[in-house]
C-alpha cells in the first residue's frame, strides 16, 4: 500500500479535505481484484450501450445513463462520455476502413455543453465526417432522446495504419 505524501506548504486541513473528497468520489486506496481484470471497462462501458442503427458512416446508439457511469453529482461522468465517444466512433470508423487496417485513435476532442442525469436515455450518433487513405475524421453528438438537447459533442482522428505483417 502506497502512503500519501503531502507537502509541507499544505495545511493538515486542507490535505484532509482533499483526502475526503477523493474518498467521497469513490477514490481509495485500493481497487477489488473483481475490478481490475482485463476488458472490466469495455464491458462496462458497453453495458449502458445499445445498437439501434449501423449504415455506411453512420452508428446511433441509446446510451442509458446507469448509476455506476455516475460522478459525485448523479450526472454522466467525464471520462465514461470519453469511453463511450471512442467506442461508438471506432464501430462507425470500421463501417468505412476496411479491416486490414489498424486503428490508432490520434486524438478525441470532447465539448461538454450540458450534463446527462443519472437514469437519462440518450442519443448518440457518430458519422464519418472525412475518409481517406491514412486518416478517418468522425464527429459524435450526444443528445437526450426526450428533448434532443445536445449534451456533449466529440471529434475524434483515427489514423490508419496498415498491420504490420512478421
Amino acid at each position: 500500500m502506497t502512503t500519501t505524501v503531502v507537502s509541507k506548504e499544505i495545511l493538515p486541513e486542507t490535505a484532509a479535505n482533499v483526502t475526503r473528497f477523493i474518498m467521497h468520489c469513490g477514490g481509495g486506496p485500493k481497487v477489488s481484484e473483481k475490478h481490475e481484470g482485463e476488458g472490466f471497462s469495455s464491458d462496462l462501458i458497453r453495458s449502458v450501450l445499445k445498437v439501434q442503427h449501423i449504415h455506411r458512416g453512420r452508428v446511433t446508439c441509446i446510451l442509458t445513463v446507469k448509476p455506476y457511469v455516475c460522478n459525485a453529482y448523479n450526472t454522466f461522468h467525464g471520462g465514461a462520455v470519453g469511453s463511450v465517444a471512442e467506442m461508438v466512433a471506432i464501430a462507425c470508423a470500421r463501417t468505412v476502413v476496411k479491416t486490414d487496417k489498424e486503428l490508432f485513435l490520434g486524438e478525441l476532442s470532447i465539448s461538454y455543453l450540458a450534463a446527462a442525469v443519472s437514469q437519462a436515455e440518450v442519443i448518440v450518433d457518430a458519422s464519418i465526417v472525412r475518409s481517406g487513405r491514412n486518416l478517418t475524421v468522425v464527429a459524435i453528438e450526444f443528445k437526450l432522446k426526450d428533448s434532443e438537447r445536445l449534451n456533449y459533442l466529440c471529434r475524434a482522428t483515427f489514423y490508419n495504419m496498415p498491420v504490420a505483417s512478421l
